[in-house]
Order: C-alpha cells, then sequence, then structure tokens
C-alpha cells in the first residue's frame, strides 16, 4: 500500500473511480476519495513515525472526562 502513497493525487483518483460501479453516485464517488486520502494520510503518518498509541489515547479520554 505504500506505492500508493507516492502515486500522484490525480493517479489515485482516477483509480478510485475506476473501481467504482457505473451507477455510483456523486455521494459515493466524494466518500470514496475522501476514504482514499484519509488512509494514505495515516499511511504517511505511520511511515514518518507520527502515531499515537491506543494507551495513550485511552488516557487523554479518561483526562477529559475526568475533567468534565
Amino acid at each position: 500500500m505504500s506505492q500508493t502513497i507516492n502515486t500522484s493525487a490525480k493517479s489515485a483518483a482516477r483509480d478510485t473511480i475506476d473501481n467504482l460501479p457505473d451507477g455510483a453516485s456523486w455521494d459515493e464517488v466524494l466518500y470514496r476519495l475522501y476514504i482514499r486520502q484519509k488512509i494514505e494520510s495515516g499511511l504517511a503518518d505511520a511511515e514518518s513515525s507520527r502515531l499515537v498509541s491506543t494507551d495513550m489515547i485511552r488516557e487523554r479520554w479518561k483526562q477529559n472526562a475526568d475533567a468534565s
């Protein structure tokens, strides 16, 4: 999947749209493009070690709940 991170956005958008059924709505097209962008962004973050552990997230949630 890291190969898709290195492709241009235009090429990735074409690939995504080409894999949709012919009757896809505008909403479906936009949703799929949005999801692909989010996935590729997350993969880029992972490759750059910009991650937050599950334990850290749980601690943040707990702190926010306690502050309420």
